[in-house]
């Protein structure tokens, strides 16, 4: 059983890689964000709270996460493993996780500030029709907000995870390809099952990035 966590900025490509990693060795991809974002298209009770405050760039609350996430980890719909993306973002998230699962490794997609901030706003400029979806926090002021809370919230996790001997450091600022080959070997995974599949799968998501 493989379970682990991808973590960087937003922009960084943690779905991107999910998706990659999840085609080609069967594993289940959790994005919380996916998670939230339904309840949102449906208009959920839960979606009002969410958006008004993803609205202003902020993140969703502890408490709020972590109710999402034990619903979905629950289910145990994984056969040979899953990665989570989008959590955890605070230590609190992350000593909630550690107590009721036991993670392999974390992956961090390794961004300067710089690039994060063109990525999200290359994401709102292209918006919807072009392999994007532009998202409700895809604005200037609401992408410096979430970088500003990625460094004072989220950032101080790698030392927790450096202690606890899970961390596998990417360089997030090359192409899709040589991200996920480096990701594969770094986690010691054998050859993807269905290459053929995940070659199209790479294709198409190298495609979206020369956009």
């Amino acid at each position: 059983m493989h379970k682990y966590i991808l973590f960087g900025p937003q922009g960084s490509g943690k779905g991107t890689q999910s998706h990659l990693l999840c085609r080609g060795y069967n594993f289940v991809h959790i994005s919380i964000g996916d998670i939230f974002r339904w309840h949102v298209a449906h208009h959920t009770k839960l979606a009002a709270r969410v958006r008004r405050i993803t609205d202003q760039g902020m993140l969703v609350p502890d408490e709020i996460v972590e109710e999402v996430v034990s619903g979905r980890l629950e289910q145990h719909d994984w056969n040979y493993g899953f990665v989570l993306d989008g959590f955890p973002r605070t230590l609190r998230q992350a000593e909630y996780l550690f107590e009721r699962w036991n993670m392999d490794n974390v992956i961090y997609l390794d961004l300067p500030d710089e690039v994060v901030y063109q990525r999200i706003m290359h994401r709102a400029r292209v918006g919807e029709g072009q392999g994007f979806t532009k998202r409700v926090d895809d604005n200037p002021e609401a992408a410096r907000t979430r970088m500003k809370e990625y460094h004072e919230k989220t950032k101080p996790l790698l030392e927790l995870y450096r202690a606890k001997q899970m961390l596998v450091r990417v360089d997030a600022n090359r192409g899709v390809g040589e991200i996920f080959e480096d990701i594969r070997n770094c986690l010691g995974l054998g050859e993807p099952g269905n290459p053929a599949a995940l070659r199209q799968v790479l294709s198409e998501e190298e495609a979206k990035a020369l956009v």
